[in-house]
């Protein structure tokens, strides 16, 4: 009996007390798997600052993928993105990165192939004849070349890392047209610039879709906050370095490319 008094004694203290008598809980979620960040200027952070030690690739500490990292803390994360790189560039400097246990990859490649800082460039200086025509020549090679070049970098992404989700982001309109800006491009050559967004976003999505890869559209991720719109600018004007100039700024990648991301990865 003194015993059974002794044992009751000490659960009602533990009682009192609150100690837990349940098992002890399941373990905490595991931080997510290797994570591989593939791409050009914009898929880097170039235009967004703080670019650390990484030169002339400007891998910006507030770029999509360093957030997407730091808020979900990977097992290993290997960000190789860098400033000007084309397909090419991604092929032989940035997908010795992948490897079989590579569990997410994002990538944005693309518009450097098609020309795109030579049309910003074009545009800026020429006519409004000039820009439309430099467009339409970009909008050409992006439906008759780049589908194959992405083909060659999703087939080398698949390869190497088959087992990975791979998430591809697309390019935002520059402009809103009919905006807010009074100064600056003409409305016929913000047209011209958005029309090659357009037709990145349509040879871009249905290269990444043939090889089942999910397709972030720039544009929606950015509508509301492109160049001349009435809400905050998510992309910078003409800046200096030149380089940064046309590129998201961080609240672009905060805003626009992680909030986007996050939502399927």
């Amino acid at each position: 009996m003194r015993l059974r008094s002794i044992a009751i004694s000490l659960f009602a203290a533990v009682v009192a007390t609150g100690v837990a008598l349940a098992p002890a809980s399941a373990d905490p979620v595991a931080a997510a798997g290797k994570y591989v960040a593939l791409g050009d200027s914009y898929a880097s952070g170039t235009g967004a600052g703080d670019y650390g030690d990484s030169g002339g690739c400007k891998r910006s500490a507030n770029a999509y993928a360093q957030l997407w990292a730091n808020a979900n803390a990977p097992s290993a994360f290997a960000f190789v993105a860098c400033s000007g790189a084309v397909t090419s560039d991604v092929l032989a400097e940035q997908v010795g990165a992948l490897t079989a246990d590579t569990e997410l990859v994002t990538i944005s490649i693309g518009g450097n192939d098609a020309g795109f800082a030579d049309v910003m460039t074009d545009c800026n200086l020429g006519s409004d004849d000039s820009c439309v025509a430099r467009n339409q020549e970009a909008q050409v090679f992006a439906r008759n070349e780049l589908p194959a070049r992405l083909d060659s970098v999703y087939t080398e992404i698949s390869g190497r890392a088959p087992n990975a989700r791979v998430v591809v982001l697309g390019y935002p309109h520059i402009y809103q047209l009919d905006g807010d800006c009074n100064v600056g491009l003409s409305e016929t050559k913000r047209a011209a610039i958005n029309g090659s967004s357009d037709v990145l976003a349509e040879v871009i999505a249905g290269r990444a879709g043939a090889y089942g890869f999910t397709f972030v559209d720039g544009r929606s991720a950015f509508a509301g906050h492109e160049i001349c719109s009435s809400g905050d600018w998510w992309l910078n004007s003409v800046t200096f370095p030149i380089d940064e100039s046309y590129h998201p700024n961080a609240a672009g990648h905060s805003g626009g490319y992680y909030a986007a991301l996050s939502a399927v990865a």
